[in-house]
């Protein structure tokens, strides 16, 4: 009787009460102990006013009803079909849409509500999928940024090739844990492939060049994250290479000479379809099997010799580290293996030996880059030394050139200072130690009454002797 009464007063009350009432009811059909007759009466007042000409009457529904499994599934549904103001809070919260719901709300949504969906918890791999293919720059930041999602590989990879090219995204997804290398991959090439646009765009190199300096920087960074994949992590990898058409001779033999076995023997293995024991075994030993392994694999007769003067290098020097997490060509096997090819290669215009004479530039020019850094190092380290030993005070001769102080004068405390003479006797990080700490509770004190008196006689000096021998070694 009393939902009977609402339905009657409700067609002519202001918006305002409208709007109140609508969520008195709600909350009514949520808590309250309601009859089966008034149940079905108020689920019905409630469905005729999501027809109502205020949308504060919608808005409060959706309100109640946003995250409650209670809640009637016509009139949540309803709701998220809403104008995005509206239907936020159940696109959001409710447990009630399913992710079929969600994919076409996903699909045919604006903006908002596609964000709305991508903070939802523990949001579906389906509907993840489904932002990640469609969903606007934001609500795949909010996708991102997200804690409770799951995106499967092809998702990621789907999120760099459409909004790749943006900073923020390519941030979050480098903050995520478990990176698959495929995607570090793509968001390196996105970033070389983006930076060779402006650089174009600006006339400072033509286009040709631009997209040559992309691969390569694309390249280095293969190199790179191949160096941190081991296991499975670099078989997947290798065979994302491999169906993406990147996988080459040029690519293996850079390896090679950068001094990375791991990428070297993982691409003999997916394009041979040998064991990775085998592998090794014929790319290492002696007789005519690496020359074997690589016709297996399809690598060009032309590039044997290659590799072969390659294999041979390292058995000689043995494989080099990454230098802080760089993989960087070797310029000395390098220029072994480029004296070794231009013996056997015929026509100075092969292009093996193209390959490997602009590798010898990049590893010379590398070489020196590093050079230079170690030396502006140095110096800057000497200057610094440099400016300690020019800030040291000279030496006290015992003499005073200004006024004689009077011992009787009253106005003068003298507070008796710790020696801080090295102790050869004691040993320390540095080589002495200094009974200063000793005598901290007395040092504000002796500061605040000798301040101008005081004169720490070759401490500065010790000091820039210590930096010395530290730089030295």
């Amino acid at each position: 009787m009393i939902v009977r009464q609402f339905i009657s007063w409700v067609r002519t009350a202001p918006a305002g009460e409208r709007a109140e009432a609508t969520r008195a009811l709600a909350r009514a059909w949520l808590i309250s102990d309601l009859s089966q007759d008034d149940r079905i009466a108020a689920e019905g007042a409630l469905l005729m006013l999501l027809d109502d000409a205020s949308p504060l009457v919608r808005q409060v529904m959706s309100d109640v009803f946003a995250a409650e499994p209670g809640a009637p599934p016509a009139i949540v549904a309803a709701l998220a079909a809403d104008q995005p103001e509206i239907a936020l809070p159940v696109l959001e919260f409710s447990p009630l849409l399913l992710d079929a719901d969600l994919v076409d709300l996903v699909a045919t949504g604006c903006q908002q509500v596609q964000c709305a969906v991508a903070r939802r918890v523990e949001l579906p791999v389906a509907v993840a999928a489904a932002l990640a293919e469609v969903g606007d720059a934001a609500a795949v930041l909010e996708l991102i940024e997200n804690p409770g999602v799951t995106l499967a590989p092809f998702s990621l990879e789907r999120i760099v090739e459409r909004h790749g090219d943006l900073a923020v995204i390519r941030e979050q997804l480098l903050q995520r844990e478990n990176l698959p290398a495929s995607v570090r991959l793509a968001l390196a090439a996105k970033v070389s492939a983006t930076l060779a646009r402006f650089a174009a765009a600006r006339d400072w190199i033509t286009p040709g060049r631009a997209d040559r300096l992309a691969a390569e920087a694309t390249e280095r960074s293969l190199l790179d994250i191949a160096s941190l994949s081991q296991g499975e992590e670099l078989a997947n990898l290798v065979h994302h290479l491999r169906e993406s058409g990147q996988l080459n001779a040029g690519l293996v033999l850079r390896a090679l000479l950068s001094g990375n076995a791991g990428l070297f023997e993982a691409a003999l293995v997916e394009l041979s379809g040998l064991p990775q024991r085998r592998v090794a075994a014929l790319a290492y030993g002696r007789g005519a099997g690496l020359d074997a392994l690589l016709t297996k694999a399809g690598f060009p007769a032309s590039t044997v010799p290659a590799f072969r003067a390659a294999v041979a290098a390292i058995l000689e020097t043995g494989f080099v580290d990454t230098q802080d997490g760089v993989t960087r060509l070797q310029r000395r096997m390098v220029e072994r293996v480029l004296t070794q090819c231009e013996s056997e290669v015929v026509s100075a215009h092969d292009p093996l030996l193209v390959l490997l004479r602009r590798f010898a530039v990049e590893a010379a020019r590398e070489d020196a880059r590093l050079f230079c850094d170690d030396a502006a190092t140095e110096i800057d380290a000497q200057r610094f030394v440099q400016m300690i030993e020019d800030a040291a005070p000279a030496e006290d001769d015992g003499s005073y050139d200004g006024e004689i102080v009077n011992e009787d004068d009253e106005d003068i405390v003298f507070v008796e200072s710790p020696p801080l003479a090295p102790r050869l006797d004691d040993e320390s990080e540095f080589g002495y130690e200094s009974e200063f700490d000793d005598y901290a509770p007395l040092d504000e004190n002796y500061i605040a009454s000798n301040d101008e008196y005081a004169v720490i006689e070759g401490l500065d000096a010790e000091i820039a002797q210590i930096v010395r021998e530290r730089i030295a070694a």
